[in-house]
């Protein structure tokens, strides 16, 4: 091959690679403004996620009460419960639950929920209960209509279910994944089978639907 052929086949890798370069650019672009198209922010859309690598640890389902260090404060890693789930994606994003809850639970104990029969917030437990996570998301997010609809379930959501219509209550993110049928964003939880993804947005009633971004 001469030098000018070798030139020329130069010439046309670059600008191949180039043209790769702008398209890739462009369909982040694309990909972005559906996200912004469909009402998330990126927050939210980091939220989701976060949540989702949670799904790669293997969680054994342990309710068990434990104390944890304080702030950022955790049970073991390879345990947890539902709103561990929560608690762990929003750390993943510099979001301290257990901080958060505690401090408002220190100076507005009366808001939260008397459940458990204390008379002061506990900070090794009180976040990691979903009635007092709904107290709190009401309190500094966005509560967000209960529907039927799961066009109004969007990834990064917080969405609270009763299990069995007598107060057994659960909680999951929304996720950026659909169902099989393409009609519903799987949801992240854990109901006993470890941090998982699943097809279960409508499976229980729904009795909680937020958005929280750290507040000020």
């Amino acid at each position: 091959m001469g030098v000018s052929q070798s030139k020329h086949k130069v010439h046309k890798v670059f600008h191949k690679e180039h043209n790769l370069k702008i398209i890739s650019f462009l369909s982040l672009c694309a990909l972005l403004a559906t996200n912004l198209a469909f009402g998330q922010t990126d927050f939210f859309t980091q939220l989701a996620d976060s949540a989702l690598t949670l799904t790669r640890q293997q969680v054994r389902y342990d309710p068990s009460y434990r104390q944890i260090p304080y702030p950022n404060g955790d049970v073991p890693a390879n345990t947890g419960v539902c709103t561990d789930v929560v608690i762990r994606a929003y750390r993943k994003l510099g979001i301290d639950l257990q901080k958060e809850v505690h401090e408002d639970m220190k100076a507005h104990f009366d808001k939260y929920p008397k459940m458990w029969g204390l008379t002061r917030p506990d900070r090794n437990i009180d976040h990691r209960r979903v009635p007092n996570l709904m107290v709190f998301f009401a309190r500094f997010g966005t509560v967000k209509e209960i529907t039927q609809s799961p066009n109004d379930y969007q990834s990064g959501d917080i969405v609270c279910w009763d299990l069995n219509g007598h107060g057994l209550t659960h909680i999951g993110i929304v996720s950026r994944r659909k169902s099989g049928d393409g009609k519903r964003n799987l949801i992240i939880h854990n109901i006993g089978g470890g941090q998982v993804l699943a097809d279960c947005l409508f499976e229980w009633k729904i009795i909680g639907h937020y958005t929280y971004k750290e507040h000020e």
